[in-house]
């Protein structure tokens, strides 16, 4: 696996639950959740706004847990 530059997002919370992302050579974005760090997400920037203009309209139905 590629080494990435990963960075804490600025909407994450302290002490657990959050969201990394890094920039692939390649251009895509990698996103991951810190206590799973072997699952990547794989967008291109445009993917990647088209899926928090989603988030936060309400669009996108979230399962719970469980």
């Amino acid at each position: 696996m590629p080494t990435y530059l990963w960075q804490k997002s600025s909407y994450s919370p302290e002490g657990g639950n959050c969201v990394n992302v890094a920039t692939a050579p390649d251009g895509t974005l990698r996103i991951r959740e810190s206590d799973d760090p072997e699952v990547l997400l794989s967008l291109r920037p445009g993917q990647l706004s088209a899926l928090l203009i989603a988030v936060k309209s309400g669009r996108l139905r979230v399962r719970p847990e469980g």
